[in-house]
């Protein structure tokens, strides 16, 4: 069933299409930046896009910067949110569940499917990135000595060897494949409360708008570590030296929690539900 799921999900124009727009948003960033060589000053804008100027190599990091706050989201939903709703409204859910499938394995089928997607679309984003990056802004190696990747800072000011920087960025695509996860369980439950996969991408939306809305109001003190969106910004962490490792902890145990409960509700209410179309 896996299989099957990854093979639909491969074959699926929409799909490319996410991920083209999402390559494609740090590529415009880029092309602008190499052409004005005006960089956003040193706190504005996304994170290391002011020293991308002087060391391509460092322009995944600020891609992935670029594409998480909103479209890698949306990206995400749209996926999550025709899972279950997409097969229903096109008349293909009710022959899936004919077949020996069972409709926990088939919503595990999904989940892995999305896993895989966000997995695929950011390390396309991180290497389509880094090929823009070194060879619009050069790898840095001059700036030190002429030795390759040795000008990489990281945001507490320390240097940082080329596969210091390898493994720091791999924990970074790792937590956000997680947190995104997390946010696509909750598009998951929706696709299995209605047919209409654009409504069920459209209440994820929702909750990201929400979640954002409440991050920005100081009333909302209270409950913002328990917002879905609360620690997506905490892979940034993964670039100080030392690693701070609380909040990417406490992301990693909210999603989790997230992916756990969500997932759960969709199973309660797929298990139960008269499947007609």
């Amino acid at each position: 069933m896996i299989t099957v799921e990854l093979h639909k999900l491969v074959l699926r124009p929409r799909v490319w299409l996410s991920v083209a727009l999402l390559c494609a948003l740090p590529a415009i960033v880029a092309v602008f930046l190499a052409t004005t060589d005006i960089a956003p000053p040193p706190g504005q804008g996304a994170v290391f896009l002011s020293a991308v100027l002087t060391n391509g190599s460092l322009f995944p990091a600020a891609a992935l910067a670029l594409v998480l706050p909103i479209f890698l989201p949306l990206a995400v939903a749209v996926i999550a949110g025709d899972s279950i709703a997409g097969e229903a409204s096109t008349g293909t859910l009710r022959y899936l569940l004919v077949r020996p499938v069972g409709r926990t394995k088939l919503l595990l089928a999904k989940l892995i499917a999305l896993a895989v997607f966000v997995l695929g679309a950011v390390l396309l984003v991180v290497l389509t990135s880094l090929v823009i990056g070194t060879t619009l802004f050069g790898s840095g190696a001059e700036a030190v000595g002429g030795q390759p990747g040795a000008a990489v800072t990281s945001l507490s000011g320390a240097s940082l060897g080329p596969m210091d920087v390898v493994l720091r960025l791999s924990g970074a695509v790792g937590y956000i494949v997680l947190s995104m996860l997390g946010f696509g369980a909750i598009a998951l439950f929706l696709s299995t409360l209605t047919e209409s996969a654009l409504g069920a991408a459209l209440g994820a939306i929702s909750v990201l708008v929400t979640s954002s809305v409440l991050e920005a109001l100081e009333a909302a003190t209270v409950i913002k570590p328990y917002l879905p969106t609360h620690y997506w910004l905490s892979w940034i962490d993964f670039f100080r030296d030392p690693i701070l490792w609380r909040n990417i902890d406490s992301g990693v145990q909210l999603q989790l929690v997230y992916i756990g409960l969500f997932f759960a509700a969709a199973w309660a209410n797929f298990a139960t539900k008269d499947v007609t179309s």
